[in-house]
């Protein structure tokens, strides 16, 4: 194992500025999958399961699904919420038990809303309750992407370790171009952050900045 004492924001920077790997590139068409913008993970002055990396993170994530919506391109928020008894969360829930323990974000609870300031289209978006890390465990997230001829996903929400990396693994998996939007994803300490972005960027997916992203959406035919 190489050992180094390069903090990870360092490490992260270095293999952003000199990539190992080429991209994956962008394909044809894309969905949009915004990961858990719910309050008890973005509103932290209201709780401490919440997190911020780039305090514009709903700012950017709303207007690349603008862009995603003038396409016509699929635009998919997911959020994390379970039955009162807690038993849909599985064994992940049995490690504590706590109000802030992930089994007791519940139906209709504020912890399970979205974020207020994300502009949610109730007509053209697709909200989606995930029960797991990834979104694209059994969910309709597959099926939907395979019926609208996607071959390319982007990601926000959080947190970059947690669900974003599962979705950046799973999307890989299912045969996506996987592209990371780097000012949309967030985690609770940098260390996490940086050392996830850095290995999904080597191993499964592109992280690009917000501008890249909205400039090949408006480029995109």
């Amino acid at each position: 194992m190489e050992l180094s004492n390069k903090t990870a924001r360092q490490m992260y920077e270095e293999v952003k500025a000199n990539p190992s790997r080429k991209k994956f590139g962008f394909g044809e068409k894309a969905a949009l999958i915004n990961i858990d913008v719910q309050k008890a993970y973005t509103r932290t002055d209201l709780y401490k399961t919440a997190y911020e990396t780039d305090p514009n993170q709903i700012k950017y994530i709303n207007e690349i699904a603008e862009l995603m919506r003038a396409k016509g391109w699929p635009v998919i928020w997911t959020y994390v919420a379970y039955m009162g008894s807690g038993e849909d969360c599985g064994v992940w829930g049995t490690r504590t038990n706590t109000e802030d323990s992930l089994q007791n974000i519940k139906f209709g609870s504020d912890r399970a809303k979205f974020d207020e300031r994300c502009k949610i289209d109730p007509v053209k978006d697709v909200i989606i309750c995930k029960k797991m890390a990834s979104p694209f465990h059994d969910t309709l997230i597959n099926s939907l992407l395979t019926f609208h001829k996607v071959d390319t996903v982007l990601v926000t929400g959080g947190s970059t370790s947690g669900c974003v990396r599962a979705c950046g693994v799973d999307s890989l998996s299912h045969g996506y171009r996987t592209t990371i939007i780097e000012e949309c994803v967030a985690d609770k300490h940098e260390s996490y952050h940086f050392a996830n972005l850095t290995d999904l960027a080597i191993k499964y997916a592109d992280v690009e900045s917000v501008e890249a992203v909205k400039t090949w959406l408006r480029g995109k035919n």
